[in-house]
């Protein structure tokens, strides 16, 4: 019977009736603020996407009504005078509401930081390493969330960091290779040795960056088939990305006739440096008589291609050969081709019979008629 006079207290209704009115109001105060502050930030932000206002806006458009409506009722609660363990409860509820709340700014702000990135047209984002980076950003994030309420509410969480941290490493073991091809993923991502789009030669293999993944990465060949090379092994790898190479230095070499006049030789050279200073996206550097070789006189020309495309050096380099053959028809000069002498020093020439001439005698080095002869050939 006295448990029902308690219901009956005109004091415990008035208190409720206080909460109740006292969390409306706060709740309509608390959702009139956010809610004003979230328009003006966003009407700041307007066709600024990817800005700071803009950031802001959406983080606070994130925050929960339920979690307003419970700090709402929190801070009713203060006007009235709760027992002991009410307020040790009520401090409890205050941190985990918090706690929720700066978690799921976190959350929305990692998440519209790795979308923007994304979504970012110059290509200079790995959007798998963004990816993986805001996963375990959020991964943390909720974690400390979970273990500061548990915490908070009094439970020992020694044993279950003891115990998370033991299966994480043997999770660790067991999965250490796809692990270091995931880390050689963030590595690329960081680093950026090479993103989509560019042209890479290591070993064997030359091609062009297709997909940057989590454990491969892929490469379209010359050839036109897709390499896929694990992440981990490719880093090993010394790469040679030319995208990202600005100019081009060229050395070819060529070969004239040892017959040709020295004053001639001179001119090629400087005939090879007018050449090439009027090619357009060439700059010529030298171009000198390099050395005696067996059977030519060898110049050597260095030039910078003022590109990075394959086709355009080659299209450059073609023109360059067609008018430097002109030019060497022009000086008269020919081309060196292979050549060899052979000279018998201190023996006579061998004499060789036919079949069908007349045969005649060979004469001694004394005078005298010889009788050996060859081998006929017929």
């Amino acid at each position: 019977m006295e448990q029902w006079n308690i219901w009956l207290e005109r004091e415990l209704w008035l208190n409720v009736a206080i909460v109740i009115v006292a969390t409306a109001l706060i709740y309509s105060v608390l959702r009139a603020v956010v809610g004003t502050l979230h328009k003006r930030l966003m009407a700041w932000s307007k066709d600024q996407d990817g800005s700071w206002p803009h950031f802001i806006a959406v983080v606070v458009g994130r925050t929960s009504r339920v979690l307003l409506l419970a700090f709402s009722l929190l801070l009713a609660l203060r006007l009235t005078e709760l027992p002991g363990n009410w307020q040790s409860a009520l401090s409890h509820t205050w941190f985990v509401a918090l706690a929720l709340q700066v978690a799921l700014w976190v959350d929305t702000g990692v998440r519209l930081w790795s979308r923007s990135l994304v979504m970012k047209k110059s290509g200079s984002y790995n959007p798998v390493m963004t990816t993986i980076i805001s996963i375990m950003i959020l991964i943390v994030v909720w974690s400390v969330m979970l273990l500061s309420i548990l915490a908070n509410l009094g439970v020992d969480i020694t044993a279950l960091v003891a115990s998370l941290g033991v299966g994480g490493i043997a999770v660790a073991l067991a999965v250490q290779t796809v692990l270091s091809d995931v880390f050689a993923s963030l590595s690329i991502g960081v680093d950026k040795p090479f993103e989509i789009g560019d042209f890479v030669v290591f070993g064997e293999v030359a091609g062009t960056i297709e997909h940057i993944g989590l454990k491969t990465t892929r490469i379209r060949s010359l050839s036109g088939e897709q390499v896929v090379c694990a992440n981990a092994d490719l880093l090993k790898q010394i790469v040679h990305n030319y995208k990202r190479m600005n100019t081009r230095r060229i050395v070819f070499k060529f070969g004239i006739s040892y017959d040709t006049p020295s004053d001639k030789v001179r001119q090629v050279s400087e005939k090879v440096g007018d050449i090439i200073r009027a090619t357009p996206k060439a700059r010529f550097d030298r171009a000198h008589f390099l050395g005696f070789d067996e059977s030519q006189l060898t110049f050597e020309v260095v030039y910078i291609v003022q590109s990075s495309d394959y086709n355009q050096y080659m299209d450059i380099q073609q023109e360059i050969n067609l008018q430097l053959l002109d030019a060497l028809r022009e000086l008269d000069v020919r081309f060196a081709l292979p050549r060899r002498d052979l000279r018998l020093v201190g023996e006579r020439m061998p004499t060789l019979e036919v079949a069908g001439l007349p045969q005649h005698a060979d004469t001694d080095t004394d005078g005298g008629t010889g009788d050996q002869r060859l081998p006929r050939f017929s």
